[in-house]
């Protein structure tokens, strides 16, 4: 691994120093699907788009970094993302993140909302494992109110296999608004999949993979932490190791 192409400039240059060679490649099957034509700022407009937004380093005017979502869970206070986003076994956990949902051309239109909680597995905390490059972060309510409740939050979709048709909403860094892409599936290894679209570049790390349903299957991440390239971007595939993750952000 010899890049930080997900991330925000902070975070991508401590982290590419202490990461580079840690994952291998596992083998690709099947004919990746045709690459997708990504749209800018055609998020769906609030409230759905907006549970979609850019995680900041230091608050609301420090750096950006990746991008998350709000997903639903029993306290209603829920975000998921990509864990090498927030945690790092060198640099532990990222200070002062905030959540601006629905983020766009240096406005947030429901303010900012500061993480109290990252949730992320062992292995992931321990060795950077790209197996669990996922993680869920529990933001402090804003004026007595739950970020869910204000809202929503995407469901949490698990076990659906391969070759989804799925849309992904990120911010790149050099963008003030997000992009969105739609493609299917396809298998990376048993483990990983990926999407094909262009555009996907610093700062999508942790973008959802959205079903028509509304659920989320995957982020960018996993294996390359997300893709090496702005073309193709990966996740890990949402089976047992996130439900259990999940339960445990949620307990």
């Amino acid at each position: 691994m010899t890049r930080a192409r997900r991330y925000g400039p902070t975070l991508g240059l401590l982290l590419v120093l202490a990461v580079a060679g840690c994952a291998q490649a596992p083998a690709t099957t099947g004919a990746p699907p045709v690459d997708g034509t990504p749209s800018a700022g055609t998020a769906p407009s609030s409230p759905t788009g907006d549970r979609i937004g850019t995680l900041f380093v230091g608050g609301e005017h420090g750096s950006r970094a990746c991008t998350a979502s709000v997903v639903d869970s029993p306290r209603r206070n829920l975000l998921v993302t990509a864990a090498h986003c927030v945690q790092h076994p060198l640099f532990g956990r990222l200070d002062d993140l905030v959540f601006a949902p629905g983020y766009r051309n240096g406005q947030l239109p429901y303010g900012s909302w500061r993480v109290s909680q990252v949730v992320v597995d062992q292995r992931w905390t321990e060795r950077a494992d790209p197996e669990y490059d996922v993680a869920f972060l529990t933001v402090e309510p804003v004026g007595g109110r739950e970020i869910a409740d204000v809202l929503g939050g995407f469901r949490l979709g698990t076990d659906q296999g391969f070759g989804l048709p799925v849309s992904v909403t990120g911010y790149p860094n050099e963008a003030e608004e997000p992009i969105t892409c739609s493609n299917r599936t396809s298998e990376q290894s048993s483990t990983q999949e990926r999407f094909d679209c262009h555009g996907y570049t610093d700062g999508t790390s942790g973008s959802p993979w959205l079903t028509a349903a509304g659920e989320v299957v995957g982020v960018i991440g996993g294996y390359q932490e997300g893709g090496d390239t702005e073309r193709t971007s990966y996740s890990i595939t949402f089976d047992h190791r996130v439900s259990e993750l999940y339960r445990r952000a949620t307990a």
